[in-house]
């Protein structure tokens, strides 16, 4: 069915649109700026070479076709509103914040550093090192996690806040958000089900699972934001407890299932495997924390909003339960927040440090994970990587 055909069937039920403004919208910080990093750039480049395949987002063979050329037509349509997916959408295009994680990579790089177990005895085209099988997997992983963005440009329109031009624009927005993160997810089940690798396939059935999961994990605002839920009398352990399980399920667990699969693909045992899956989890946390230290880190000015449950942030919650009573005042609308004041009370706080420890831990984990593969430019650069988050 044409993206034209849905839209048009679609609009017949807008009310069914799902309730959720992510974190992707205007104001937060999703991941780590590549164009202020010249040395996560440089290591980037030099790791794909080493591939001899570019991951990035326009070059995926199943994003090539009619259906997103439609979709381009319609998010031009989009350019002058303020719609969430209007900035997705750049940072997908552009390189931007969305796209500097290499999630598709890194699958490729531990696919190399492991090598192939049997290959003579493997079906599939080879090349440098790496099945075709790998190189659709990786992919996969990459049209996953666009997929799943894109469906976080879904906005709960509130017909009141909006005059009747900017309610049409938001109702259309989310349509084109809905059918175009539909598409490339169910793209990416095409893919992996041509792989014909049922273990492989319930992998990466556990990661859409677990990302799914995470919208419904935690304390929710009327907007769908997650909010920090309110810690126990005994609060040790809290802020690592519950940014862990969120983090996990979100980001931590494709990567983890990717590198593992990848490494299934490849005919290796189940510990090594298991390898994969730690080395893809901690390095994708071990991220997570570059991006929530962000907001609190640069230079330029102050943010307006960022994640309420950020590292940082939960560490001061943990510290200090005044910045939770702050956060809850502003439960109706993530607009009531006073997110000046909760950034002041988390700068002060032990927040940073401890997340700079966080990130450190969790580094240190992927990097150990590694120590099972032979030395090689692919383990090399996969180290590159880790230390230049």
């Amino acid at each position: 069915m044409s993206i034209n055909n849905s839209i048009s069937k679609i609009t017949k039920r807008t009310n069914l649109l799902p309730t959720v403004l992510a974190h992707h919208s205007k104001g937060y910080h999703t991941s780590i700026d590549s164009n202020r990093n010249p040395v996560w750039s440089k290591t980037v480049s030099e790791a794909e070479k080493i591939v001899g395949y570019s991951t990035s987002f326009l070059n995926l063979r199943g994003l090539l076709s009619d259906e997103i050329a439609n979709i381009a037509v319609f998010l031009r349509k989009l350019m002058e509103s303020n719609h969430p997916l209007i900035d997705i959408a750049k940072n997908l295009i552009n390189n931007g914040r969305v796209n500097a994680q290499p999630w598709g990579l890194i699958v490729l790089l531990i696919s190399k550093a492991a090598g192939l177990s049997k290959p003579n005895s493997l079906e599939g085209r080879e090349t440098i090192g790496i099945l075709h099988s790998q190189r659709v997997l990786a992919e996969v992983t990459e049209i996953i996690r666009a997929g799943f963005s894109i469906h976080k440009g879904l906005i709960n329109i509130q017909t009141d806040v909006y005059s009747n031009t900017e309610l049409i624009n938001m109702k259309f927005g989310n349509k084109v958000a809905l059918l175009s993160g539909d598409h490339l997810l169910a793209n990416s089940y095409s893919q992996l089900a041509a792989l014909r690798n049922q273990e492989v396939s319930e992998l990466m059935s556990i990661a859409v699972r677990d990302i799914a999961q995470a919208d419904f994990v935690g304390r929710r605002d009327n907007q769908n934001n997650i909010i920090p839920s309110v810690p126990p009398e005994d609060k040790i352990g809290y802020a690592v407890r519950e940014w862990t399980l969120q983090n996990t399920l979100s980001v931590g667990s494709l990567l983890g299932k990717s590198c593992q699969g990848t490494l299934n693909l490849g005919g290796h045992n189940e510990e090594i495997q298991e390898c994969g899956y730690q080395f893809g989890k901690h390095l994708a946390l071990a991220w997570q924390t570059g991006v929530d230290l962000e907001p609190f880190t640069k230079k330029s000015s102050l943010p307006i909003h960022f994640n309420l449950c950020s590292a940082p942030v939960m560490f001061q919650i943990e510290h200090d339960s005044a910045i939770l009573e702050e956060i809850n005042k502003g439960l109706e609308s993530i607009h009531n927040i006073d997110y000046l004041k909760i950034y002041d009370l988390t700068i002060n706080g032990p927040g940073i440090e401890r997340t700079k420890e966080l990130q450190k831990h969790h580094s240190q984990k992927a990097i150990d994970a590694l120590n099972t593969f032979q030395d090689s430019n692919a383990k090399t650069a996969l180290i590159n990587i880790v230390s230049a988050i």
